[in-house]
């Protein structure tokens, strides 16, 4: 019967060859593009449509080995390579996080393990024939068998990593068969129990490489500069086949393929250059190797970088530099594991847009041709293996600091651990791009990764390593951590980190996760790039992560995509939509959180020095390149959101500024600025680079300038459509008091404490009664606070007045009410007393003051406003505030103060799991009007936060899914004193205290008027 490898971890891999750098041969003659690819001359892409037969249970094959490799296809399907079968409408998917999604019985399965077979033809070409034939297969999942013609070949498990089969003897002249059995799980599935949906199949290229005998088997290109960086060494160890005593000849070409040198080599290759030029993800410059032997050619990249740590501080050339980083899974919504070249080229472009320098290759190696392409683009990687044993955590009965290390130390798993980074750093070591070797994810520290570490520091000492449960020895055995470089933790709260930096440290600090993306956030952004920046011993971090996890299954009649997470395929154990938490969408349309974090990690930062003189401070935050090489500069001065002057920097001494370094620039300034003054510097990008088109929008820096406060202008527009004033008429009866004249009927409820109708000039401006609200619908990053939220019933309040009096003064009726808020079935909330003041002409003047109980706290509020419900119709919003994005208190860099006009419709970000979104912070005003300008106006002194939605916030906590979301028949407008921040609590730390909203008592002052 089939040889059960699955569940033996002593044997891995049968029949494979050595594990060896990642590149693909050409014939001497073939012209290589400069674009990282696999096309090849050598190359036989056996990619397409396969023959396919699923089984649920491995048991059901019943069959020996022989009878697979020569199986009977009847009845069978087809299906794509690459791709996963549960794309394909066989098993089912499944997204769990934490948790093994089977039993913990090491190295055992389950018995119903489902598998699949896979069958195609191929012919070798002619001219290829009498060549050797190798096997390759980048990435299956979990484990799989090969045969050819029948015959048996080999096995191999390690879902991320290349296996390489010697398939010569096996092949014929004419057509070849090709069968392949993948199972679901192995033991090799203790290793990878990675964040994501769990998807089986053959998900990379598939291929056949032709090599001619004796052939170069492996090379590693190691690179060394001295100590004045004004020579580099370049150190080619070459390995032949069997251990061939070859010979080849060799090529170094410049970036523009301009030969530098030449020469004959056996087993090494030693290159020296003076005044090299190095690589970084700046400035991506890399020379070309090319390798020849008799038949063959190989052409490899090199580029010439140093990274090292000298007095605590990580230097890539001796410079100082910031990771600022993204966390990025191979991932795509229609078809899973596989990505295409196109999707990684989308994402870099995207990343590059966005001013993000490096890659977590979370939690396994990516894509081989994806790292050629950082490579090229230019971004730092951290590399990982393909381990994450975290399900471990979850053994009942044991505590995580029990049972966090238990594979770590398992001698059963030693030889597989170390077999995975071996496979990672054999396979990536000549890449450039990789600058940290991460031993894996979430798997306790203990004795195995010791001796991985050991390892990897004797066979590569040219790179920093990185093992973030390194950092809990505390309660583990094994405390020796020397062979790692980096103190890695996962969003530790900022407090923490400061602790670290205060008191003894021996290692560069690295956030290797932090800033949850989930939903609407993440909102800890800048607070985190201020130490960041602060501390030359902290190099940065890779946010979690890139983009959302979730199956597209189709659209709906009204044409939006169906997106399902965990949970919606009657999977278990599964860990619901804690995939949504990405930067980007499935589709990688930008969530609203990559466009902040673009803009905080924007290349300058711009700060008044003195006003009287236009003097202004600028600093460069890139690593390598002269700033005026970079990108220019353009600013605009603006009053009240209109633009007063506008100026462009010439390419001068001001901004010859070197990296890290600063310099004073002047601008001229208006005289005698009154009203809202603010100066907003542009930052554009200067030249074509090979992702982005010269004037991209890197970023922007806006800056309040001192100004005498007056009313917005646009305001005093509005209040000049005033009706001719007349005396308000008072009407009371035991619930309401009614006021009214020629121009206006506005009826106060005494029993709510609040307006049930406002009617103006015959038109109802609410269509419901205005209410007061401490609700929002839940965001991801609230998921453990709003457990107190609804314990506290702030989803489900009451209105109890004392006492309400009205009075007239001046010419204007006042209603003064004092009441409370209360959460059904518990203590009372808020004590609120009450202003109303209603002008002849309409307005509505508003004093709340509000009183927070504290004999029984309660916790921290959601927001504090009134909610109207205007008619449909009013669709057209006008604010002078932050926009255009969404923006709240630590969620606003992204966003400028100016005027902005949009419709409705267009200001809901639709996030895949439905929560708040789209709230404006820091507006002056806000109108909300129909195409013939009817509608409302809502105004302050001081600064508040509006939302204006065509979903009500019941709908948005109700609903588990965006494209279930049903309009409201009204055009909903939350006015807010203030709202908490967002955070990024569904995983990192609680919501730092000054973006909660805590305050014992606090005043909110607005008028609304109605047009």
């Amino acid at each position: 019967m089939i040889e059960r490898y699955f569940e033996n971890p002593k044997i891995l891999h049968v029949g494979t060859k050595n594990t060896r750098s990642y590149y693909i041969p050409y014939s001497k003659n073939y012209n290589v593009s400069k674009l990282p690819s696999k096309n090849s001359d050598r190359l036989i892409l056996l990619n397409g449509i396969w023959k396919f037969k699923y089984f649920p249970s491995f048991s059901e094959l019943n069959q020996k080995s022989s009878d697979i490799g020569n199986f009977n296809f009847i009845n069978y399907d087809y299906i794509p390579v690459p791709s996963v079968w549960q794309n394909h409408g066989y098993d089912k998917h499944n997204y769990v996080n934490v948790k093994y999604p089977f039993p913990y019985d090491p190295p055992y399965v389950p018995l119903e393990n489902p598998c699949g077979i896979y069958h195609t033809t191929f012919n070798i070409p002619e001219e290829n024939i009498s060549m050797k034939q190798l096997l390759n297969f980048e990435g299956v999942d979990s484990c799989f068998y090969v045969w050819i013609n029948g015959n048996f070949v080999g096995y191999s498990q390690v879902s991320h990593n290349t296996s390489e089969f010697d398939i010569t003897n096996f092949i014929k002249p004419d057509e070849n068969k090709i069968t392949i059995l993948v199972l679901k799980w192995c033991d090799g599935s203790y290793l990878e129990d990675q964040d994501k949906f769990r998807m089986s199949g053959i998900f990379r290229d598939v291929y056949i490489l032709s090599r001619p005998e004796n052939y170069i088997e492996d090379f590693f290109i190691k690179t060394n500069i001295t100590s004045d960086f004004l020579k580099a060494n370049i150190n080619i160890d070459i390995y032949y086949e069997n251990n061939y005593n070859g010979y080849c000849k060799y090529e170094l070409l410049d970036d523009e393929e301009n030969l530098l040198l030449s020469g004959d080599a056996q087993n090494n290759i030693n290159i020296s250059i003076n005044n090299p030029i190095f690589w970084n993800a700046e400035i991506p410059y890399l020379y070309t190797l090319n390798l020849y032997t008799k038949n063959e050619k190989i052409v490899e990249k090199i580029g010439i970088r140093k990274i090292e740590i000298k007095d605590k501080v990580v230097l890539l050339n001796g410079q100082n530099i910031k990771f600022k980083g993204v966390n990025r899974h191979d991932s795509n919504p229609e078809t899973g594991y596989y990505v295409s070249f196109e999707n990684m080229v989308k994402d870099l472009k995207l990343m590059k847009e966005h001013n993000i320098n490096a890659i977590r290759t979370s939690h396994y190696p990516n894509e081989p041709l994806f790292l050629q392409l950082c490579d090229y683009y230019g971004f730092y990687v951290m590399d990982e293996a393909d381990i994450e044993a975290h399900g471990t955590t979850e053994i009942y009965g044991g505590k995580h600091s029990e049972t966090s290390f238990i594979l770590a130390h398992n001698s059963l798993f030693k030889e597989a651990i170390i077999d995975r980074i071996k496979l990672m750093v054999k396979r990536d070591k000549n890449r450039p791009c990789i600058l940290i070797w991460s031993y894996g994810n979430e798997s306790g520290y203990g004795e195995n990764f010791k001796e991985a570490g050991i390892w990897i520091k004797e066979y590569d000492s040219s790179r920093l390593t990185h093992f973030e449960s390194s950092a809990y020895v505390d309660y583990n055995p094994i405390t020796d951590t020397s062979m790692i470089d980096l103190y890695s933790r996962m969003y530790t709260p900022i407090n923490e980190i400061k602790d670290y930096f205060e008191n003894e440290y021996d290692k560069p600090y690295i956030l290797c996760e932090f800033c949850h993306a989930m939903g609407n956030g993440p909102g800890d952004l800048e607070d985190y790039f201020e130490i960041i920046y602060k501390y030359n011993s902290f190099c940065g971090g890779f946010v979690w992560e890139w983009n959302d996890h979730a199956i597209n299954i189709g659209k709906t009649t009204e044409g939006k995509i169906k997106y399902l997470y965990g949970g919606n395929f009657d999977d278990t154990p599964n860990d619901s939509n804690f995939c949504i938490d990405g930067l980007v969408y499935p589709d990688r349309t930008p969530h609203t959180g990559l466009l902040e974090y673009k803009n905080i990690i924007r290349p300058v930062r711009i700060t008044l020095k003195d006003f009287s003189k236009g003097r202004f401070i600028i600093e460069n935050k890139l690593d390598f390149t002269l700033l005026n090489d970079y990108l220019y500069l353009t600013y605009e001065i603006t009053r009240d959101g209109e633009v007063l002057s506008i100026g462009k920097f010439k390419d001068t001494v001001d901004l010859k500024i070197l990296p890290h370094k600063s310099n004073e620039i002047m601008v001229p300034l208006p005289k005698n600025l009154n009203g809202s003054c603010y100066i907003k510097f542009n930052i554009y990008q200067k030249q074509d680079s090979t992702l982005i088109n010269k004037s991209h929008l890197l970023g922007f820096e806006q800056i309040k300038l001192p100004y005498t406060e007056s009313l917005h202008k646009n305001i005093e527009n509005f209040l000049k459509l005033k009706p001719e004033p007349s005396e308000i008429k008072i009407e009371e009866n035991y619930k309401f008091i009614v006021l009214s004249n020629k121009s206006f009927r506005y009826t106060y409820n005494k029993n709510k404490a609040t307006w049930e109708t406002l009617s103006y000039n015959n038109e109802e401006l609410i269509k419901k009664p205005i209410e007061y609200n401490i609700w929002r619908a839940p965001i991801d990053n609230d998921m453990y606070i709003k457990k107190e939220w609804e314990a506290c019933k702030y989803n489900d309040i009451m209105i109890r007045p004392y006492n309400t009096i009205f009075y007239k003064e001046n010419e204007n009726i006042k209603i003064c009410t004092e009441f409370s808020i209360s959460g059904k079935s518990v203590q009372r909330i808020l004590t609120i007393n009450s202003i109303w003041e209603i002008t002849p002409t309409g307005e509505i003047l508003s004093n709340i003051k509000v009183e927070k109980n504290t004999n029984y706290p309660v916790p921290f509020l959601p927001r504090f406003g009134i909610r109207m419900f205007l008619s449909k119709d009013k669709q057209n919003v006008e604010y002078y505030g932050y926009g255009p994005y969404e923006s709240y208190i630590d969620k606003h860099h992204s966003s400028y103060v100016d005027v902005f006009k949009d419709k409705v419709c267009n200001m809901h970000e639709d996030y895949i799991n439905p929560q708040e979104n789209s709230s404006h912070f820091g507006c002056y005003y806000v109108a909300v009007l129909n195409n013939f300008s009817k509608g409302l106006l809502a105004y302050s002194k001081n600064t508040f936060s509006f939302n204006c939605s065509n979903y009500s916030q019941e709908e948005l906590t109700e609903k588990s899914h965006n494209y279930k979301l049903k309009q409201s028949d009204f055009t909903i407008l939350c006015l807010d004193y203030k709202q908490s921040g967002v955070g990024s609590a569904s995983c990192g730390p609680n919501l730092l205290e000054k973006y909660k909203f805590n305050e014992e008592n606090f005043e909110f002052n607005f008028i609304i008027k109605p047009l």
